[in-house]
């Protein structure tokens, strides 16, 4: 596989994959978003993936715009939500002409990272209709016994490919962040930043752990004959170390901040 030039792209490339292997997010992280929201919000959703936040937008009565780079993913995510109540539309949030205070919400589940840090905050100061939502949520892996100590493991079999597993160090649950409340608590357009957590450990057998490391972008990114090796040794240890099963603790983080008025 030959190197991208736009590391975003990676996922195109595994968009099945990613769709059978990522998480889906707690129910009670979209209550909590829609108690801050109007009735029927009309809500721009950043890097919709496959749609694994997307339908619990659509089934709390929300019209979502998605704005998904890969087309692969898109095309995914259409066949996935037949419904008029979602526009996809394939490019790059950063670039896309979106009309000024057009939204209710902007929402993002673990794709916001992906966005450079003045975009972060200057697209949806604009797009936001005034009092309207950030919210984003990101996957934290915890510290945690449910994980059996595979985690700590398995960190030389990365080594062993010149790899890190960029999910340790980790924190304690009650410690897991997000990296944008900072950036939101500095900037005067937002008020109301508030952090909510939500456990939501995921468990894999052998083979579909290896198939989420396929959808990693880091493990995209490898050659070819890095990436099979890594990921044929951490299968191969999964089913010797671990009875051929990995749960890997996560918190859900949902950072939220409401647009203050213009």
């Amino acid at each position: 596989m030959g190197r991208l030039e736009d590391i975003r792209l990676s996922f195109n490339q595994v968009a099945q994959i990613y769709d059978d292997v990522r998480p889906s997010y707690p129910p009670a992280l979209f209550d909590t978003l829609f108690e801050m929201l109007p009735p029927r919000p009309e809500i721009v959703e950043v890097g919709p993936g496959t749609g694994q936040a997307t339908k619990d937008l659509l089934a709390r009565g929300a019209t979502v715009q998605g704005i998904e780079i890969g087309p692969a993913m898109a095309a995914l995510l259409r066949a996935n939500l037949p419904t008029d109540c979602l526009r996809i539309r394939v490019g790059d949030f950063e670039k896309l002409d979106i009309p000024p205070a057009s939204a209710d919400a902007v929402f993002s589940a673990a794709a916001y990272h992906w966005i450079t840090p003045a975009a972060q905050t200057d697209q949806p100061a604009r797009i936001l209709r005034e009092g309207g939502v950030l919210a984003v949520v990101g996957l934290v892996q915890v510290d945690s016994p449910t994980d059996h100590g595979f985690f700590a493991a398995a960190t030389p079999i990365w080594e062993r490919y010149g790899e890190t597993d960029t999910d340790l160090p980790a924190p304690t649950r009650d410690r897991a962040d997000s990296a944008i409340r900072a950036v939101l608590e500095a900037d005067g357009r937002f008020s109301e930043v508030a952090i909510h957590r939500y456990d939501c450990d995921q468990s894999y057998s052998a083979s579909d752990y290896r198939k989420l490391m396929i959808s990693y972008s880091d493990v995209q990114m490898m050659d070819d004959a890095r990436r099979v090796g890594l990921l044929d040794d951490m299968e191969s240890f999964v089913r010797s170390d671990f009875g051929g099963r990995v749960t890997r603790p996560l918190v859900a983080v949902l950072t939220t901040a409401t647009l203050s008025p213009r």
